[in-house]
């Protein structure tokens, strides 16, 4: 009986790591990707409106809020809002002086994610370059960090940084062995679109040598370039077209792997993209009402962090609504033509939306206006190009969303969807239990 009971054990877990090998979903993070980029065939996404052809799509995906990388990607691997997840924005709060550091260790999130729970079900997993990865449960893992101080000229060293932190141990070297060549700072950058080329062909070896059952790939030369020039320019258009080539070195890493037909790809964003003019400073008005002193930032009671399209109010000590009423005050009395730039956001609405919980307000501006940290100077300057982390309430920061492969219904086009809903996705395709996420899974994007 023992014996028969051992067979019988045997058998299902054999058949259950068949099962699990049979089922491969990729994800693509196209960063500041738009709608309109495979809504309008003049943008180039040639691969990608013909594999849209085969799947679903969304007219538009809703944000987080800051609509900013960080935040965002961590919602689509965990199906929460920052209130909950913890990621509230790129870079931590920092009233006393800006060090440069971002949001890049997966044990800074606060609830389980997509990783957390593949590794439970005994899947597993690869990223390239996907945000808040330091660290993580992931099987094959070449993490987006870098080093500080950034080097002269402000690029940013990812190549000794990402070599330390890759798991396991020599991945880095391995990928770029038999993947990239060897890398300098030049081929590992978002000034030239061969960043994201090495990174799809990274993304493209590790699915041909492990074929992890979830992968998830980011690549954001489209971000770098739209900042430069805002939502249209001769770079962001190449940026666009590169990151569809970048999407078909994939897919084609699938066909040589021989597991095309067991593959899910998801294609999605962060966060639109806004044209800017005007640059606001609301941190002057609080430097001038001594509530921060910009020779001794040890002593400060509040202080604004922006965050793009957003600034968030912190206050040195949370309960000190005297200083809070100030900031108020000191917002209400600025001249009209000011003020009809932002709204103030109040804590019951940071609530709603899912906002960081630590803020006691936030500012929201109109499209074309942007914040900035600095406590002294003008407090209006002019500004150029483009930028995102704005109020997710207007089409314009909408960001994307395709789907294709095993699973996927084809035809189906859904007006709009929220971007917590994509890991509620990921979860049934990969056949786990996410029972944490807050996002709806549309049963009308699956097959039957």
């Amino acid at each position: 009986m023992k014996k028969l009971l051992f067979a019988c054990q045997l058998s299902l877990g054999l058949t259950a790591g068949l099962y699990a090998q049979d089922r491969h979903v990729i994800v693509i993070s196209v960063d500041g990707f738009r709608p309109e980029f495979y809504k309008d065939p003049s943008w180039g996404m040639v691969n990608l409106r013909q594999a849209m052809g085969e799947g679903a799509h969304a007219e538009g995906v809703r944000g987080v809020f800051p609509t900013v990388t960080y935040p965002s990607h961590t919602t689509i691997l965990t199906g929460v809002k920052p209130l909950k997840h913890g990621i509230y924005y790129n870079t931590p709060v920092e009233a006393t002086g800006i060090t440069g550091r971002w949001y890049w260790e997966h044990d800074s999130i606060k609830v389980p994610t997509i990783w957390t729970a593949a590794k439970k079900a005994g899947l597993s997993t690869a990223c390239v370059s996907w945000p808040v990865t330091v660290g993580a449960p992931i099987t094959y893992n070449i993490p987006e960090t870098w080093d500080l101080p950034a080097r002269e000229g402000g690029e940013m060293d990812r190549i000794a940084a990402t070599a330390r932190q890759a798991n396991p141990a020599g991945l880095f070297e391995e990928v770029q062995q038999y993947a990239t060549g060897k890398l300098d700072a030049s081929d590992f950058t978002l000034d030239y679109l061969s960043g994201d080329e090495n990174l799809a062909r990274i993304g493209a070896y590790l699915v041909r040598k492990y074929k992890p059952g979830f992968l998830a790939v980011h690549i954001a030369n489209v971000d770098h370039f739209e900042h430069e020039q805002g939502r249209d320019g001769d770079k962001v258009r190449a940026a666009v077209a590169s990151a569809d080539r970048a999407i078909k070195t994939i897919i084609e890493a699938t066909e040589k792997a021989g597991i095309r037909e067991n593959t899910t790809f998801l294609v999605v964003g962060d966060h639109g993209f806004v044209d800017i003019h005007t640059q606001l400073a609301p941190n002057v008005l609080l430097t001038k009402a001594g509530l921060i002193d910009p020779k001794n930032r040890k002593d400060w009671k509040a202080y604004f962090h922006a965050s793009g399209g957003s600034t968030f109010l912190h206050l040195r000590d949370n309960k000190d609504k005297q200083t809070l009423e100030k900031v108020k005050a000191l917002l209400a009395a600025m001249p009209a033509a000011q003020k009809n730039l932002f709204r103030v956001v109040d804590r019951a609405e940071l609530d709603v939306v899912g906002a960081d919980p630590n803020a006691a307000l936030a500012l929201a501006p109109v499209q074309g206006v942007t914040f900035s940290p600095a406590l002294e100077g003008d407090i209006l300057k002019a500004a150029h190009g483009g930028t995102h982390g704005y109020y997710p309430d207007f089409k314009e920061i909408q960001t994307g969303f395709v789907a294709f492969g095993k699973g996927i219904r084809k035809g189906v086009t859904l007006p709009v969807m929220g971007l917590e809903d994509i890991a509620p996705l990921i979860a049934r395709l990969l056949n786990i239990d996410f029972p944490s996420a807050d996002g709806i899974l549309y049963p009308g994007l699956l097959a039957k």
